[in-house]
């Protein structure tokens, strides 16, 4: 475990000069207490490992030592072979780079380590796209990401759905996402009142232009993955703008997470109060809308009464009584017990139950 945190904190040093305890603990997961005594461990060990005081200070290699520390491990070979995405690949037009630096790879690998990338491809896939969505790529994406790698401000007009594209904008970017099949483009509009970081839908830009000589300094402290989670934690809280009051059997608590927004049922169980004497629990579930929280509540069936708002009790109770109705005998009729389960004050939503398990008015 140490010895490979120690060549870790070699190589980290080679690549990236001047990296302080504190940095180097965020990358090895340790205390800074326990850099000092691995940098100490080197020392001994003939690292020629340097500490360097003031502003810009930090630890580095002596100058023009190289570790040799570089032969790769075969499970590492084959991890390389794995970090990319032969359709984000594809789509941003670097397939034939790609193929390329794998010979390159393979050809600097020992004999033993040359069968990595067909060992990868016959035990791992990766496929990106959601289910039911035909992937489609954005037309404009592999000229987004040459902008993007040469750091270049575009210009382009953004289309909502059903509307005209708007005027067109200098954007500066400075990322693009791959998510669940679809991709987005971070970046910042310069000469906004504040130049803060936005998101687009790659598939939404329409009438890209590329200044060749539009250049721009990119923020060093820009973290794309941080600002990502942040933003797509944002996104989800946004789109939950209506409030359902749920009363959950023990199964419906275990069952939630798995029918609505995790993070929304994640929040509404932490503060809810107290089982009651039943084990059920009562909480307050924020939902993207009524229709939606409908169809996704009925999931649950029995496991979840609705208690408000009172238009979602009723157009569930009314579902009940149509579910109930469609498996009575044929024939029978639904009787007044079955009507007042659609009143907004009913207790219950759904018909008592028979002798032979059915709803008590199927019963002839």
């Amino acid at each position: 475990m140490r010895a490979a945190r120690l060549i870790r904190m070699a190589l980290l040093l080679q690549s990236t000069p001047g990296l302080t305890a504190a940095e180097l603990a965020r990358e090895l997961e340790v205390s800074e207490r326990t850099v000092i005594r691995d940098v100490q461990a080197l020392q001994e060990a003939g690292v020629p490992v340097r500490s360097e005081r003031g502003r810009t200070g930090g630890y580095r290699l002596a100058p023009g030592h190289r570790t040799r520390l570089t032969t790769l491990h075969p499970t590492e070979a084959e991890t390389l072979y794995l970090s990319g995405l032969p359709s984000a690949l594809r789509d941003l037009g670097l397939s034939d780079a790609a193929g390329t630096a794998r010979l390159k790879l393979s050809a600097t690998l020992l004999p033993s380590l040359r069968a990595a990338a067909e060992s990868s491809a016959r035990r791992f896939h990766l496929d990106a796209p959601a289910w039911f969505r035909e992937p489609s790529t954005p037309e404009l994406l592999p000229e987004l990401a040459r902008a993007l790698w040469a750091d270049r401000a575009v210009e382009f007009a953004y289309a909502r759905p059903g509307r005209e594209p708007g005027p067109a904008r200098r954007v500066e970017p400075y990322g693009l996402v791959l998510k669940a099949g679809v991709w987005y483009l971070v970046g910042r509009i310069p000469d906004a009142a504040t130049a803060a970081f936005r998101t687009w839908r790659a598939d939404r830009i329409t009438a890209l232009h590329t200044p060749v000589d539009d250049a721009f300094t990119r923020e060093a402290s820009f973290d794309l993955a941080a600002y990502w989670q942040e933003h797509s934690a944002r996104f989800a809280l946004s789109l939950l703008r209506a409030t359902v009051t749920v009363r959950l059997t023990p199964a419906g608590v275990r069952r939630l997470p798995e029918v609505t927004d995790r993070a929304a049922a994640g929040r509404a169980l932490a503060a809810a109060p107290p089982a009651d004497p039943a084990g059920r629990v009562t909480l307050e579930l924020a939902v993207e809308s009524e229709e939606i929280a409908f169809a996704e509540l009925a999931s649950l069936g029995a496991e979840a009464e609705v208690l408000a708002p009172p238009a979602l009790r009723a157009r569930l109770a009314r579902h009940a009584r149509a579910f109930a109705a469609l498996y009575c005998d044929e024939g029978a009729s639904i009787g007044t017990a079955g009507d007042a389960a659609g009143t907004a004050g009913d207790v219950a939503a759904v018909p008592d139950r028979g002798p032979d398990g059915g709803p008590a008015e199927c019963q002839r």
